[in-house]
């Protein structure tokens, strides 16, 4: 067993990669700002995270009938960051729905996101070096 494969780490580990994936989608909206019949994306995370905690799996799984077939669709025990495309909405007549303000908001949110894992993951690291060092 790796100290560093409890499942707290390994959704931290996801965390951070949700937020590098989130402000690169925030990045791009921000970027394209301006583009005609541009649609805003965003990136899911915390809510699949909140519902596999709550215990409320998502119901698309394969079928297993042999030991030999391979389980896919949400089986492990942390979910992967999903983009999603905003395809209903428009604010501008050009067809475009990113409000540049939104945007940076979300930014300064998933910044701060981004910092809260990062920090959490230094202190589960520096526990376990604690316990296994001795000081």
């Amino acid at each position: 067993m790796g100290l560093l494969n409890t499942l707290s780490f390994r959704r931290l580990q996801q965390g951070i990669d949700a937020a590098n994936i989130r402000q690169n989608t925030l990045a791009n909206n921000v970027a394209n700002v301006d583009t005609p019949n541009f649609k805003r994306s965003d990136v899911s995370f915390e809510s699949f995270l909140r519902e596999q905690e709550r215990g409320l799996q998502s119901s698309l799984r394969a079928k297993v009938t042999d030991s030999r077939h391979i389980q896919f669709g949400m089986t492990g025990n942390v979910p992967s960051p999903v983009i999603q495309t905003d395809k209903r909405t428009s604010m501008n007549n050009n067809g475009n729905n990113v409000d540049i303000d939104r945007e940076m908001a979300l930014s300064a949110e998933n910044q701060l996101r981004y910092s809260s894992y990062v920090q959490l993951l230094n202190s589960q690291i520096s526990m376990m070096r604690t316990a296994t060092e001795g000081r």
